[in-house]
């Protein structure tokens, strides 16, 4: 569960949500990240450090650059936990339809 925390906080923050979509198709160096951005570089590169250190991004460094990408298998438990609580979500949704629809036909019924 540290693991689904983890990217939740990362993810909590707007620009690491921006980031997170450029680079989930692409890999990116730094720079043309930071160019999407009206802050630092350096501002940029501790975003990115905790989208790596969540799991969520990856980074390969080629000669002086450092390239970024979505870990598509860092974001899969996220997924799952999204998946699991929105299913729960519906189904807690359908009991309450259920229920009220019950109430209402006995009104019916005996009315």
């Amino acid at each position: 569960m540290e693991e689904i925390d983890d990217a939740i906080r990362a993810i909590a923050e707007p620009r690491r949500r921006a980031i997170l979509r450029l680079v989930a198709r692409q890999e990116l160096p730094a720079g043309r990240i930071a160019e999407h951005f009206e802050v630092t570089r350096p501002a940029i590169s501790q975003h990115l450090q905790v989208l790596k250190d969540a799991g969520l991004v990856v980074e390969r460094r080629e000669g002086t650059k450092r390239l970024y990408r979505a870990r598509h298998e860092g974001l899969a438990p996220l997924r799952q936990f999204l998946d699991e609580m929105w299913a729960e979500s519906l189904d807690f949704a359908r009991r309450i339809a259920e229920g009220e629809r019950g109430v209402s036909d006995e009104r019916t019924e005996t009315g």
